[in-house]
């Protein structure tokens, strides 16, 4: 049995305050150590991902070049998809990685196929679901069409989908979800977050809610510890945090 720790993160992009924010990010997920990283709002025209991936890895090893590995995938939209994608952080070795068009403003999910030490393979798919928030039948629709293409396109029997589903718990979208998959959090602690999003680097009225997930198919078989991550303010600024977001972490026996 191997233990296996994933996350995700929504990087808000390159906006509010991403050059002070930027370094808090780094920090706390070099804290949690994650072996993947599912990554939402990857800004390209800045390269943020490779940033990323070039600041961990030399906190961690000295070298641009190691642990982690990057997957990225562009919106496939004409605008969108020049600016924004997301991506996936990898201390695992990929043997193939694919993506899947889920619409909506040029939504995608992309999917590695990575390799355990134990020589079995897992699929890790990174997802960020339609952002409006009274459209609930669009994700729930990109929701039977993830999970369609995971079942029906070199399917594997453990899979992990992590992302901003930009769903409350109660949504149809991850009432779907949970037909076949289970929340690490939920296993975990017996109900999700109370709230993923906002935190105080944005302005707010007052609404709250869990919009981040960690899903589990059945094979992946249990669940040893989900926590929140990536929600430490910088110690002089109460208003600055790593992201809008913050991150949920689960470590697996796979």
């Amino acid at each position: 049995m191997t233990t296996l720790r994933v996350a995700t993160i929504n990087l808000r992009n390159h906006s509010d305050r991403w050059l002070e924010r930027r370094h808090l990010l780094v920090s706390q997920l070099v804290d949690a150590a994650p072996d993947l990283i599912s990554l939402q709002e990857v800004y390209f025209p800045i390269g943020q991902g490779n940033w990323l991936r070039h600041q961990l890895n030399n906190r961690i090893s000295g070298s641009s070049k190691r642990p982690y590995h990057l997957i990225q995938q562009r919106k496939k939209h004409l605008i969108h998809g020049y600016f924004e994608g997301i991506g996936i952080l990898s201390r695992l070795p990929t043997l193939y990685h694919s993506a899947l068009s889920l619409g909506y403003g040029g939504r995608v999910a992309l999917r590695a196929n990575v390799e355990l030490p134990s020589r079995q393979v897992l699929d890790f798919v990174a997802v960020h679901l339609h952002h409006v928030a009274h459209d609930k039948e669009a994700r729930a629709e990109q929701a039977m069409r993830l999970t369609s293409w995971l079942q029906t396109q070199r399917w594997v029997a453990r899979q992990i989908i992590a992302g901003d589903f930009n769903e409350t718990p109660d949504g149809p979208a991850i009432q779907f979800m949970r037909q076949g998959y289970r929340s690490a959090f939920a296993t975990a602690w017996g109900r999700d977050p109370l709230a993923t999003f906002p935190t105080a680097l944005v302005p707010t009225d007052g609404w709250a809610a869990c919009l981040d997930y960690i899903f589990l198919s059945p094979a992946v078989s249990s669940v040893q510890e989900a926590r929140i991550i990536c929600q430490r303010p910088h110690s002089e600024d109460d208003t600055l945090y790593p992201s809008d977001h913050v991150g949920l972490l689960a470590s697996l026996s796979v």
